[in-house]
């Protein structure tokens, strides 16, 4: 079965959703979330990272596991699910694609090559999600130009680094904009987030 890891970041995240306040926010992440481990859930075995009440209480409902964040960060926290993991397959996907559906997922799944990894680069430089083999290949470095890092990663390995361009794990949002570009294409919960919150174009 595929690990499925998810990090999700509680307090003080998408400060970049201005003029939101702190609990809209909060509403809205929760609500990607949502639709994120929709998705997730149906393919494999998820695992939420998050030091967030709420966001561990959605991973039980929708059938995931909650682990608590150690607070070091995106890559600690994915190094932190993979502690111990057993070998086999392994997607890390962000919270922030509300537009994800399973097919997605597979789809980054089957273009993993063997033993290389694959990476889907945002249009920020970013890394949305990540393919492994197995957990060996991981390497915390996420933030800014974190795709070409991990393209590097795979190259001093030795290994092949593959970037996907699945247009529904490429777009996350980190603006109000993003979500009214997106529109319709993200998911049910962020869809009630976003007509609750008064964002709809």
């Amino acid at each position: 079965m595929t690990r499925i890891v998810v990090p999700f970041r509680g307090s003080g995240a998408k400060l970049r959703l201005a003029p939101l306040g702190e609990r809209e926010r909060h509403e809205l992440a929760l609500a990607m979330l949502g639709d994120v481990l929709a998705a997730a859930t149906v393919l494999g075995d998820v695992t939420v990272v998050t030091d967030d009440a709420d966001a561990s209480a959605l991973a039980q409902d929708v059938g995931a596991h909650a682990l608590d964040d150690p607070g070091e960060g995106q890559g600690a926290a994915v190094a932190t699910a993979l502690q111990g993991a057993e070998p086999g397959a392994i997607l890390v996907v962000n919270a922030d694609l509300p537009c994800a559906v399973p097919h997605d997922l597979r789809a980054l799944q089957r273009a993993t090559p063997a033993g290389g990894l694959a990476y889907v680069p945002a249009a920020d430089g970013t890394t949305n999600a990540l393919g492994l083999p197995g957990a060996e290949l991981f390497a915390p470095l996420y933030g800014p130009g974190s795709a070409a890092r991990f393209r590097a990663h795979a190259g001093e390995l030795g290994v092949t680094a593959l970037a996907v361009v699945v247009p529904n794990l490429v777009d996350d949002v980190d603006t109000v904009d993003d979500l009214r570009r997106l529109g319709l294409r993200v998911g049910p919960r962020t869809q009630v987030a976003i007509s609750t919150l008064g964002l709809a174009a």
